[in-house]
């Protein structure tokens, strides 16, 4: 990856950074418009370059800090721990024309020969290279490298092939691949560049072939003196500190070192003009769409930001977390009737087919969709849904009769918004759903929607845990090697949307710039609509329950388990203790995450299993493996002597271990064990990826309707909180109870 390829990500840092540095107590960012503005101004400079020379006795007030990597540099500025950073002029141009936040000042520094440098007892090596690098330079070979690689456009290097040595002695050349346009490594994992070139050119002169040694920067002459490389070509500057240690060739570029500030935050010129302008920005997309293969493509080098649903691409727009994101067009303008801020960048970038999703084994119930669907589409009831939701934008759902006598149609869906998928009323609802009910309905079965992430459908179709998937999925040669699909009931285009404040065509646009409502007016506007209206507040009690269920009956089963896996773990047998062992190893040493799919999709890939009841066996055995060592510790933590003492009173071992070790054994473990509860408790937050509405879940789903980044968040957080809090004390109410010396207070108060 090139450098230019970072700098997209350290500048999605920005906003952000800026609050977080606010929030810690990190000084304003100032603004530097000339040289003398940076006397006290937070410069980042490279370690052991130039610059750092330059900023140290130029600004001895300012504070000074120093960094391996130019592009670290960028992002503590993109984050605002930094006012300015100091490099050479090649490096600053590429940042400052791939990220419009930055720009160059034109005052420079100083001047300064770029030089190849070589061993000082090399002398045939350096005198051979001067007349090259002379040769290079009458011929204009290294003028037109120049024009090439030092361009001030975005557009693609043009790379000359350069014959290249295979046999002979190799040229061993050390550089620090991170200096765009003058060294970088390209997506082949190649070293290229303007010295890249130089490079391979001098080898090619040479006749040897050349090996390059990528490292840090402060690590090149270090290398050179002992003979790990022959030469160092990285845009090195021949100061009289270094000619100490190495010798320098004759300059090959007169190179510059200047500094990179911040521009305006407000510059016209930041505003998004075409989708063409996105190819360095941030850009939002829903997590496993055709979307995210369309950015890769088209546009590698912009910052692709995956969000699990389209509320949070919205979100992430609003908040200016991304600069643009790809929306399906009808759903873009649903959001558009609830937000005028909303505006769309040019043209639409490309169309799919929409389908319904079907596991490949599935082939009758496929032919039995198409032939539904042909049906509705001959009667009229097709157009008359088409009309309903997408052309009137109607949000009721129709009664649909029918026995539904022949078992259960379970139907996959992502609530991505209307027109197609999405929760009123606390019911879903959408074209999707309504020609689900037709559909079950047409089979005489019961329909069952399973709401889960977008980017868990296809999973769901192909393990059958979905008979059918049904959410605007458009039909991709990827997803068809998966699953296959119907019939295409809908033909869907893609769209870029952003804020109208950030789209040159809306500059004399001032929709949705009513004057902002006070703080309380803010909060009781949103607690109506996300608690109270369409009754969303009983989505919440409906995912406050769930959370509760599964934490409460996982915990059981992770503590019955937990105990098995403990006595096998401090078993003498090696038949049980080392499978207790790797058991423990492996579910502590697996994300939860990762063991709740697993379970789900592979395990009881074919079995048909309530979510709820797989998250309760995955939490359950994730939880076990961490009880049976807390379980362990707490009982090799009571002498020996308690359980010789009570076999010597009489006592079985059984007996010995309940009335003597257990208790001890108890007490000591609940603190631990109480952190562990907790944390399963808030691990519990990611069910949705099994299509459990959980707390979390519900919260997604009324922020996909609302889009309200605050209210829906907080309160989630508020009800974890509250969760937490109370089974603390409940478990602290334990603590005390089994605590001797706080029930010998409590006997002596009696």
């Amino acid at each position: 990856m090139s450098a230019g390829m970072l700098r997209p990500a350290a500048r999605c840092l920005f906003l952000g950074g800026l609050l977080l540095a606010a929030a810690c107590g990190q000084p304003p960012a100032r603004t530097i418009d000339s040289l003398d503005d940076a006397r006290e101004a937070r410069i980042g400079v490279m370690t052991g370059s130039t610059g750092e020379a330059i900023a140290t006795a130029r600004y001895p007030e300012a504070d000074i800090k120093s960094f391996d990597d130019v592009m670290d540099a960028v992002a503590a500025m993109n984050s605002g721990q930094l006012d300015v950073t100091v490099t050479s002029f090649p490096t600053a141009v590429q940042v400052a024309k791939t990220n419009p936040l930055l720009k160059v000042l034109p005052e420079r520094l100083d001047d300064e020969p770029t030089c190849v440098a070589m061993r000082k007892d090399d002398a045939a090596l350096l005198a051979s290279v001067n007349a090259i690098i002379d040769s290079l330079r009458k011929d204009g070979t290294l003028a037109g490298m120049s024009r090439r690689w030092l361009k001030p456009d975005l557009g693609p290097y043009e790379e000359l092939a350069i014959p290249e040595v295979t046999a002979g002695r190799p040229l061993r050349v050390g550089v620090s691949a991170t200096r765009e346009p003058l060294s970088f490594m390209d997506r082949d994992g190649r070293v290229s560049g303007h010295d890249g070139e130089l490079a391979r050119r001098i080898g090619a002169r040479l006749g040897r072939p050349v090996e390059f040694a990528n490292m840090k920067f402060m690590a090149l002459i270090p290398a050179l003196q002992s003979g790990k490389v022959d030469m160092i070509v990285t845009g090195m500057t021949a100061t009289a500190e270094r000619r100490k240690l190495v010798a320098f060739s004759e300059p090959y570029y007169a190179n510059a070192q200047v500094m990179l500030v911040r521009a305006s935050a407000h510059s016209a010129s930041m505003k998004l003009r075409s989708v063409e302008d996105l190819r360095t920005r941030r850009i939002g997309v829903l997590l496993g769409s055709a979307h995210e293969s369309w950015v890769l493509r088209n546009l590698p080098e912009a910052t692709m930001l995956q969000y699990k649903t389209v509320a949070d691409v919205t979100l992430a727009v609003k908040l200016g977390k991304v600069d643009a994101a790809l929306y399906d067009a009808d759903a873009l303008r649903e959001l558009q009737r609830q937000d005028a801020a909303l505006g769309t960048l040019g043209e639409p970038l490309f169309s799919f087919d929409v389908g319904a999703g079907f596991n490949s084994d599935a082939d009758e119930l496929r032919e039995q969709f198409n032939r539904f669907l042909a049906r509705l589409r001959q009667d009229g009831t097709y157009d008359g849904m088409l009309r309903r939701w997408i052309t009137d934008a109607r949000t009721e759902m129709p009664a649909i009769p029918g026995p539904r006598t022949r078992g259960v149609l379970t139907v996959g869906v992502s609530d991505v918004g209307l027109p197609f998928v999405a929760m009123k009323d606390n019911r879903l609802v959408g074209l999707d759903i309504e020609l689900a009910e037709r559909f079950a309905a047409s089979l005489g079965r019961e329909l069952q929607l399973s709401n889960m992430d977008f980017g868990s459908l296809v999973a769901a179709a192909a393990t059958s845990k979905a008979d059918v998937i049904l959410s605007s999925i458009y039909v991709t040669p990827e997803r068809e090697a998966r699953i296959d699909f119907s019939d295409p009931y809908y033909a869907m285009g893609t769209v870029v949307a952003g804020l109208k404040t950030n789209i040159a065509a809306y500059a004399t646009d001032t929709a949705g710039a009513a004057a902002t409502p006070g703080f309380l007016q803010r909060v009781a506007d949103s607690f109506q609509a996300n608690l109270v209206r369409e009754g969303r507040y009983r989505l919440i009690l409906d995912g406050l329950r769930t959370t509760v269920l599964i934490a409460l009956l996982a915990t059981l089963v992770g503590t019955v388990l937990g105990a098995a896996i403990c006595f096998m773990r401090m078993s003498s047998r090696a038949v049980l203790r080392v499978p207790a062992q790797l058991y423990i190893a492996v579910l502590r040493g697996t994300p939860v995450l990762v063991v709740l799919m697993l379970v789900f999709y592979v395990v009881f890939a074919s079995v048909d299993i309530s979510p709820v009841l797989v998250a309760v066996l995955a939490f359950g055995m994730n939880f076990a493996a961490y009880a049976a060592e807390i379980f362990r510790s707490g009982i090799e933590g009571v002498d020996k002597g308690q359980s010789e003492a009570g076999l010597a009173m009489g006592f079985t071992p059984v007996q010995t271990f309940g009335y003597v070790v257990l208790p001890q054994t108890v007490r000591r473990i609940l603190p631990v064990y109480k952190g562990e509860f907790i944390s399963l408790v808030k691990m519990t937050s990611i069910v949705g990826y099994i299509a459990v509405q959980d707390l979390t879940k519900a919260s997604d789903i009324i922020r996909s309707r609302t889009f309200d980044a605050f209210f829906p968040l907080v309160m989630v957080a508020l009800l974890y909180f509250a969760i937490s809090w109370i089974l603390i004390q409940a478990l602290g109410h334990l603590e005390r109870r089994l605590d001797p010396k706080a029930r010998r207070r409590r006997e002596a108060r009696a």
